[in-house]
């Protein structure tokens, strides 16, 4: 379990604290999605909650991050980054650049945990073909478009098989089609025991596989609970995000005096 605990924070030279008291809990298995406004705070709650910051982004926490019951203030980076993967919108952060090959990238994480050289090789070959990008495989990282290099950093995540996963934005550079398939690879994981928190604009992806949904203004939480529910919330679109497309053509399904329960029946 990954919960946060009455965490406030504010970065270094800041007027006004990024997050404000926030009460989250993420169990085993479940997919919590994140959704606000630019600036609302989503990209910070990413960083407390991976444990980035304040490590790595110089600010001040107040609260507590407990994976598993236990309080990780005095953990190092590296002792986090085995219990915690993290992926942020832009992939060119996220590869390590000194690998030759799109299949030693993916299999950088796996290696530097040690694990038998066939247990690598398996999921490698495993997140490469979740994401079907095994064509990829013997391409330089260096020379492929955006959205290629953000499969290929999911991909490494996917290989870790973390027990905890916080993304930020992950399929901002990725077409419909690229987005499913990060949909789909990611309800495999929280089907395989696996918290994640994704924080996105992409409502119809979390609508598709998030359990529950928060919605942050201004750094506080403004809205939480069953993703339905908070997604169909009409006063979503005052913080700044956009409905999901089964949300809006219930609305006007309503509004053109039919049945939005069609809608459910006849989905395919």
């Amino acid at each position: 379990m990954l919960r946060l605990e009455s965490v406030s924070y504010r970065y270094a030279g800041a007027e006004r604290a990024s997050l404000r008291d926030i009460d989250l809990r993420l169990e085993y298995g479940e997919v919590l999605g994140v959704v606000g406004a630019s600036e609302a705070g989503k990209t910070t709650l990413c960083l407390v909650a991976s444990g980035l910051a304040p490590r790595a982004i110089r600010g001040t926490l107040t609260g507590r991050l407990l994976i598993d019951g236990i309080d990780v203030a005095g953990q190092r980076m590296h002792e986090l980054t085995a219990l915690v993967g993290v992926c942020f919108q832009d992939p060119a952060t996220q590869l390590s650049g000194v690998n030759a090959t799109v299949f030693e990238e993916v299999a950088f994480g796996p290696m530097n945990l040690g694990l038998p050289v066939e247990e690598v090789v398996e999921r490698t070959t495993d997140s490469l073909a979740a994401l079907r990008i095994g064509h990829l495989s013997e391409r330089d990282p260096a020379r492929l478009s955006g959205g290629q290099m953000q499969l290929v950093a999911i991909g490494g995540l996917l290989a870790m098989r973390p027990a905890h996963l916080v993304l930020d934005e992950p399929t901002a550079q990725l077409d419909p089609a690229g987005t499913s398939l990060v949909a789909d690879a990611l309800a495999r994981l929280a089907s395989g025991g696996s918290s994640i928190l994704i924080a996105e604009q992409k409502t119809d992806l979390l609508a598709r596989i998030c359990d529950r949904v928060v919605a942050l203004d201004h750094g506080g939480l403004r809205l939480s609970g069953q993703s339905r529910a908070v997604l169909a919330d009409p006063s979503l679109q005052a913080l700044g995000v956009e409905e999901p497309s089964i949300v809006r053509l219930r609305r006007l399904a309503s509004e053109a005096g039919e049945d939005p329960a069609r809608l459910e029946e006849e989905a395919p």
